[in-house]
């Protein structure tokens, strides 16, 4: 919601300060990096119950966090390596506030609501994951109701009213819950309109290009062909392929008791074959 609102509005102020940040010298990575080291000391100050400091802590992350777009465009310095780091940060940024917040409840309240924190990490890191994986498929998940944006704007408001902290916190729950169906909606929606086949053979061939040639394929491929395995163009080509799958089992079969009279004799038992030689002399 926020994204889709007041990012115009936002960029309108931050794109100056971006501007006059290029000037010194710093890059995106180094915004992001001091966000994620300020939100250390502000996890520590909620969890020991000093809310007030530990708001101010916040405030201190996210200014960062909120120029590193706005220092990387104004100095054309977007890379995915930066964008990585970003969102890794932020789960981490995330992870920690709300971990505090979870040992702070411990602490001062009774009962099972010292998990109330931990399920709301447990709904942000699934809706940070939908976004991430429908990119990665290409189709889009932004929006809902509470993105980051605003569960950073509902965690100030719980450390600034903590009389309200257990209320705010179920609400921030509640509202990034159905953020995460909103974006699973979003999706589904998006990949039937697209059809149900697939994936693309390019996609096929390099995961297969990628697994080729690893010491695992190596192995996996030398055991296969030990135990009489032939390769798909091979299997179905002229003499190869079998009068019916019984005739292509009988054939397995029969190879595979050649295999074993080298070593020793044996003797069938039904299904069931017993090795009676031995290679001791």
């Amino acid at each position: 919601m926020f994204d889709g609102r007041f990012r115009a509005a936002v960029d309108r102020v931050t794109s100056p300060v971006g501007q006059a940040l290029r000037t010194t010298g710093l890059a995106p990575d180094h915004l992001t990096a001091a966000g994620l080291v300020i939100a250390l000391p502000a996890a520590w100050a909620i969890a020991t119950g000093r809310l007030g400091l530990g708001l101010a802590l916040v405030i201190c992350s996210a200014v960062p966090d909120l120029l590193d777009g706005a220092l990387a465009k104004a100095t054309g310095r977007s890379s995915t390596r930066g964008a990585f780091f970003d969102s890794v940060a932020d789960r981490v940024t995330d992870t920690l506030y709300l971990g505090a917040l979870a040992w702070y409840l411990q602490g001062t309240h009774r009962g099972h609501l010292v998990l109330l924190p931990v399920a709301v990490l447990g709904v942000s890191l699934i809706v940070s994951y939908e976004r991430a994986k429908a990119e990665s498929l290409g189709f889009s998940a932004k929006g809902g109701l509470m993105e980051r944006a605003e569960r950073i704007v509902v965690l100030c408001a719980c450390l600034a009213f903590s009389v309200v902290m257990i209320p705010l916190l179920w609400l921030m729950f509640g509202l990034t819950a159905l953020t995460a169906v909103q974006r699973f909606v979003m999706v589904w929606r998006q990949a039937t309109a697209a059809g149900h086949g697939p994936p693309p053979a390019e996609s096929r061939a390099a995961r297969r290009s990628g697994f080729e040639g690893t010491p695992m394929a190596v192995r996996w491929r030398a055991w296969r062909e030990a135990n009489g395995w032939v390769p798909r163009a091979e299997r179905y080509s002229g003499r190869n392929r079998p009068a019916s799958a019984a005739a292509g089992w009988h054939e397995r079969r029969l190879a595979r008791q050649a295999r074993l009279g080298r070593d020793g004799e044996t003797e069938s038992i039904g299904p069931v074959r017993r090795r009676t030689g031995s290679r001791r002399p």
